[in-house]
């Protein structure tokens, strides 16, 4: 049997638990392929990134548990689960996988809405009189 590499990969708030095996290139998500499950092109190809730069995308499949957040999150988390799980397969792909800047968790979070005010930054309307 063929060796089955996992990570987990997070992004705003969602989290994405990824297996890499040997295969084909096909990617699944909660059980449905990629494109039918981010529907948005520009997702798939945010998921893909990381196989296509270091040549791998035709090598491995990719098993993905996702939830939390909106597609866009997920398929930040799924882009980071894929990096950490292709790492552990091969330490020398490393590298370009961080000069793209895939390694590094995107830290940024949706900041709180604040007591009497109507978002996180947006103050209500002022009136003099």
């Amino acid at each position: 049997m063929s060796t089955v590499y996992s990570a987990i990969g997070r992004r705003k708030t969602a989290v994405a638990r990824v297996r890499i095996l040997a295969g084909s290139g096909n990617v699944t998500i909660n059980k449905r392929p990629a494109a039918d499950y981010l529907m948005r092109e520009t997702l798939v190809t945010i998921v893909r990134q990381p196989l296509e730069l270091t040549g791998q995308g035709g090598s491995y499949d990719v098993l993905v548990n996702v939830r939390g957040g909106g597609l866009a999150g997920q398929a930040g988390a799924i882009r980071h689960g894929i990096t950490r799980a292709l790492m552990a397969a091969d330490e020398a792909l490393r590298p370009p996988l961080k000069a793209a800047g895939y390694v590094t968790r995107d830290s940024r979070m949706v900041e709180r809405k604040k007591p009497g005010q109507p978002g996180a930054r947006k103050k209500f309307q002022f009136s003099k009189r």
